[in-house]
């Protein structure tokens, strides 16, 4: 997923940028102490207003006949990653879920496009990384954390579903799982994990905590006790390998010399937050909630941005990114949903509205890929997947801001 993309503006300016209130992060990080829900707001946010322009502006540029997206307007316009429609997915159960049901018939049209990058040459299946417009020529490998995302926002529009078309979601998804279990993309080396795609190069903790979500909301949802037993061995692994005690937080990824790069990533620590949460729910074990707090603390001590009010891509790359900062978003909202800790709703509504004024083309309601904290050396491109994590992300927040 990294490698498919990868190879601030004064506080004030800020906060007066977007949203119904102004955003004073505790400059410690969160704090434990339940507080009240907000306040329900009498009128639209300006963030659903915001992730449904975002749509229509996906739509206009993006979208297919054939229920894909391209991967961008400028660069590559005739084909499809797998993540990035099902990123598009993803968010489009989001509009569901918040009452617009006139978002289902794009989730159908999508699943049946990636269902067409299954690799039918291969008795465990798995969805390639790439095809074109049509969903013909699918290739590129396949990848852990691709797969166990898809898995994801298959589950996601389970949720919002009904009758056959909840049963076609889930029969998705748990192929996802399927993939992930037979294909030998776990094994012993470095005492288990899954490498991160067919190439078998490294092993990230973003690709292994997406698995780790997946096989938790599928143990949940069908009390099969082979996805319970697989969310334990990745959630075992991921912290016999990838936590770091000094820090709080979980490294990026072991390269198959055995070498640790321990960057820290803003989404690979937010991914783990949803992880941990889900494994809470899921094992009926509290101690999670409480861990998921805790990575939620470390992450805003060492991955936001004081300056600026805005999560960073990564300890080494001090730049923002709308799906990958954002990502940060999305799992202090988890929190909040989990604890009612208003703290974490300020930061998610502080790193949206930093993405906002740094990285938004206001006359297109589209992102812009990267740029510095303050907007310097802002890339030009606009990538499908940074408009369907903006689509979505606002569309979550607009529930409470």
């Amino acid at each position: 997923m990294k490698n498919n993309l990868c190879c601030g503006i004064a506080a004030i300016m800020l906060l007066a940028s977007c949203g119904k209130s102004n955003v004073n992060p505790d400059s410690g990080g969160g704090n434990n102490n339940p507080g009240n829900p907000p306040p329900t707001q009498p009128t639209e946010s300006v963030y659903l207003t915001n992730a449904k322009a975002t749509h229509s502006y996906i739509l206009s540029g993006y979208a297919t006949p054939y229920g894909s997206y391209r991967v961008n307007t400028t660069t590559n316009t005739n084909s499809a990653f797998e993540w990035y429609v099902a990123s598009q997915l993803y968010a489009d159960a989001a509009m569901v879920q918040n009452g617009d049901a006139s978002y289902k018939p794009y989730m159908k049209n999508t699943l049946q496009w990636l269902n067409k990058l299954i690799d039918k040459n291969s008795v465990s299946g798995g969805l390639f990384a790439a095809a074109s417009l049509d969903g013909s020529n699918a290739n590129g490998g396949k990848y852990v954390d691709d797969n166990a995302l898809t898995g994801m926002a298959f589950l996601a529009a389970y949720d919002v579903s009904d009758s056959a078309d909840k049963d076609a979601y889930l029969q998705a998804a748990q192929a996802c799982a399927q993939w992930l279990i037979n294909s030998g993309q776990w094994d012993n080396d470095f005492g288990g994990g899954f490498w991160w795609s067919t190439d078998k190069t490294v092993k990230p903790t973003q690709s292994n905590a997406l698995a780790l979500q997946l096989f938790c909301r599928l143990y949940k949802i069908t009390g099969i006790t082979d996805y319970k037993n697989w969310a334990i061995s990745v959630n075992n692994w991921l912290n016999a390998q990838m936590y770091d005690s000094s820090t709080g937080l979980y490294i990026w990824q072991i390269e198959k010399n055995g070498t640790k790069d321990t960057y820290k990533f803003t989404y690979d620590n937010a991914i783990m937050i949803e992880a941990e949460l889900l494994y809470a729910d899921a094992m009926q074990d509290a101690t999670y909630n409480t861990k998921a707090q805790a990575l939620g603390n470390a992450m805003i001590r060492t991955l936001w941005d004081k300056t600026h009010n805005v999560f960073i891509f990564n300890t080494n790359d001090i730049r923002i990114n709308p799906c990958y900062s954002g990502w940060a978003t999305q799992a202090m909202i988890k929190l909040y949903e989990s604890d009612n800790n208003t703290t974490w709703l300020n930061y998610a509504k502080g790193n949206i509205d930093a993405i906002n004024v740094v990285l938004k083309n206001t006359a297109l309601n589209g992102y812009y890929q990267y740029a510095g904290l303050d907007g310097a050396g802002r890339y030009t491109n606009l990538e499908g997947v940074d408009q369907a994590w903006m689509q979505r992300l606002q569309v979550l927040l607009s529930k409470y801001k």
